[in-house]
């Protein structure tokens, strides 16, 4: 009589063992699959700043659409109340979403930078006198952020001014020709010259240090916004010579409705 097997040994014993370890390898491969999309998903989740209702983030902080809705209300209202038509004659220039939203960014961007390395303003810039470039109340909220705006502003080290580039130039004066002010029978080389001095440079150094500092407090800006710039250096008011980007350079989103417009600047601030 043939001896039998102890189960488990021999050909079918080895094939029940085999198929024992392809069932433990399959379900490690699934647990492992699993892990690794929940990684993917946890990734993709902290990457993600684009809430609703939020229209920009400045490190852990956000800025709503409700605030940006609320400025934007106060000077509507202001406005209307204090129309003259008899005196004929347009009325204030309202800022755009695009405007505020700026604004308020980079007020963020400062203030933390301002607090994180003691810098303090050198001059104080008083509602007033934004409210007199801007023709707005000078007790509205959003004057009053200008106007901190520039005054914390004053206080952020510029450091050395910096030489432009052949391309930067060449921006500067796209920008001139777009918005009429540089003549178009002008040759580049006659404009260059012109432009090239301290103001231009001390403009693309501002720029430089406020584009760092937007980057070092991690800005993240609503696709409807981007590109999002703000002006330091202008032709004229409304016409920007040299602009920071603030966040992301662009975005193939639905963007805002109403055009961006560059912020007054102040009299310093103007190529001359």
């Amino acid at each position: 009589m043939a001896q039998r097997q102890p189960a488990g040994t021999g050909r079918g014993g080895r094939l029940i063992r085999r198929c024992r370890r392809e069932r433990v390898a399959v379900m490690r491969a699934r647990r492992l699959v699993a892990a690794a999309s929940l990684v993917v998903g946890l990734v993709a989740l902290s990457g993600c700043r684009t809430e609703p209702g939020v229209a920009a983030y400045v490190g852990d902080q956000n800025i709503t659409e409700n605030t940006v809705d609320s400025l934007l209300d106060e000077l509507r209202e202001s406005s209307a109340s204090t129309e003259t038509p008899e005196l004929g004659g347009p009325g204030p220039q309202l800022p755009s979403r695009s405007e505020v939203v700026g604004t308020l960014v980079l007020g963020e961007v400062c203030d933390q930078a301002s607090a994180d390395q003691g810098y303090q303003p050198r001059e104080r810039v008083e509602p007033v006198q934004v409210a007199g470039q801007l023709g707005l109340p000078p007790e509205s909220e959003y004057v009053r952020q200008l106007a901190a705006l520039y005054t914390c502003l004053s206080g952020l080290p510029m450091g050395d001014s910096v030489a432009p580039t052949e391309q930067e130039l060449a921006e500067v004066i796209a920008a001139g020709r777009t918005a009429g002010v540089i003549p178009a029978d002008t040759p580049d080389d006659v404009v260059a010259g012109q432009l090239d001095g301290p103001q231009l440079r001390e403009g693309l150094a501002s720029r430089r240090v406020l584009a760092e500092a937007a980057g070092e407090y991690d800005v993240t800006v609503n696709p409807r916004y981007r590109p999002l710039e703000f002006p330091v250096l202008s032709f004229s008011p409304g016409v920007a010579a040299v602009s920071v980007l603030l966040g992301e350079p662009g975005s193939d989103a639905v963007t805002d409705v109403s055009s961006p417009e560059p912020l007054p600047p102040t009299g310093a601030d103007q190529v001359a």
